[in-house]
């Protein structure tokens, strides 16, 4: 497909504020689809929007990007001046195949093999298709990259265990509450970690999750996100004497010391997971009978593990992608050129039922089923080498190919439009 183009800019090149003024909502996706509806300059559109990314796929013969940055920028309400300087415009189709496909996978995430980005994709896939802006391509190209998930996940350890130090601390807590029923969770600190650490609960049984932080509004917009409760930093031990377990991403250094956490009166268990570098957990709180504590380095161990596997996996990942890349432009470019095979097919039809039925009154019953049979099954041999040739003359080089449809169109006078 020459024509399948798209904008991108993600973490590799773009700020982290940046990205958050430009990182699209459903709603902002469903708006900027309703733009394009009536634009007679493209045809097919989907949006790919995360807290890493943000992204344009579309088929249209000119480059519209200036077009769907502007109209990003209205949509998140910033200059455009701004933007311009971060995303980057691709107009090479094998690129944005191939592009789409690997952050489809994980294989451009910030985690490697990130687990929610598979499910982001669907649902951005499904925006489109609700707003009618899925066409033949899309539909074939996403149904194909979901087919290659399948594969990805099935056959390789590429999704196998937390890669980063708040997955894996989330997988870790899981874990540990498996036998404690309706487990109350506290998270203090929400900086990029703790954010993380956050967001990744919702993948996760866990209902019971306060979250703290020392500016509350900052708290406060993330509780209205998760659907998790918040409490003013002012509440913080009478919070941590009621969770079983505490996550801190404070950046103060000893902030939970042993004569703090020996005042809460622990009766049974409690685990802290410091994600902090300095520890906000004092390494003497250990002592305290009934406290477990998870440095970052016990969490990054975990995680480590596994992206080393998933790095190993990387290599059969990218053969699954191209491979089903191969298999989709080869049904893509059959698809191109069935309009010619079926019209030549329909045009010696009906010559060989032209020709049959000039000797109809002359045959018997059993010998009009023999010329019947005979005459179909030359009909097929004939039709085998020109449809072969023009496959393997397209497949080589796709304007050749292009050249001998054409010449196979004139030569019988095929009509493409009543096909």
């Amino acid at each position: 497909m020459k024509d399948f183009k798209a904008i991108r800019l993600s973490y590799k090149n773009t700020p982290l504020e940046v990205r958050g003024k430009l990182s699209l909502s459903q709603d902002d996706c469903e708006q900027l689809l309703k733009t394009y509806q009536n634009d007679e300059r493209l045809n097919e559109l989907l949006f790919v929007s995360t807290c890493n990314r943000t992204e344009a796929y579309y088929i249209a013969d000119e480059d519209i990007s200036e077009s769907l940055i502007n109209n990003i920028c209205k949509v998140k309400e910033i200059e455009d001046t701004e933007a311009n300087q971060y995303f980057e415009s691709v107009c090479d189709p094998k690129d944005v195949q191939n592009h789409l496909f690997r952050v489809a996978m994980g294989l451009e995430s910030q985690v490697v093999g990130d687990i929610q980005i598979s499910s982001q994709v669907k649902r951005a896939y499904q925006w489109t298709a609700d707003h009618e802006m899925a066409g033949p391509y899309l539909h074939r190209l996403m149904h194909t990259i979901f087919n290659a998930n399948k594969r990805v996940q099935i056959e390789t350890e590429f999704r196998d265990g937390a890669a980063s130090v708040s997955y894996a601390a989330v997988e870790m807590l899981d874990e540990l509450t498996s036998d404690i029923n309706d487990p109350k969770i506290l998270v203090v600190g929400l900086g990029e970690i703790g954010t993380d650490a956050v967001r990744n609960l919702q993948n996760t049984s866990i209902s019971d999750v306060t979250i703290m932080n020392r500016t509350f509004s900052v708290a406060e917009e993330l509780a209205s996100e998760t659907g998790y409760k918040t409490r003013p930093f002012e509440e913080l031990w009478k919070a941590a004497k009621e969770a079983d377990v505490i996550i801190s991403s404070l950046p103060i250094a000893d902030y939970f010391n042993k004569e703090n956490i020996s005042s809460l009166d622990i009766l049974a268990f409690k685990c802290f997971m410091d994600l902090s570098v300095p520890r906000s957990v004092a390494e003497n709180v250990e002592e305290i009978p009934g406290v477990i504590v998870y440095t970052v380095d016990d969490i990054n161990a975990r995680a480590d593990k596994a992206l080393e596997k998933r790095i190993k996996a990387i290599p059969h990942v990218e053969a699954i992608i191209e491979a089903s890349l191969s298999e989709f432009n080869k049904r893509t470019q059959e698809m191109e050129f069935s309009p010619i095979i079926k019209g030549l097919k329909n045009t010696l039809e009906e010559i060989r039922d032209k020709e049959v039925q000039k000797y109809d009154s002359q045959l018997s019953s059993k010998e009009k089923k023999q010329v019947d049979k005979i005459t179909k099954n030359l009909l097929n041999k004939i039709m085998k080498v020109p449809v072969l040739q023009l496959k393997a003359t397209a497949s080589a080089n796709k304007k050749e190919g292009q050249k001998m449809g054409k010449i196979i169109t004139d030569l019988f006078d095929i009509d493409l439009e009543k096909r």
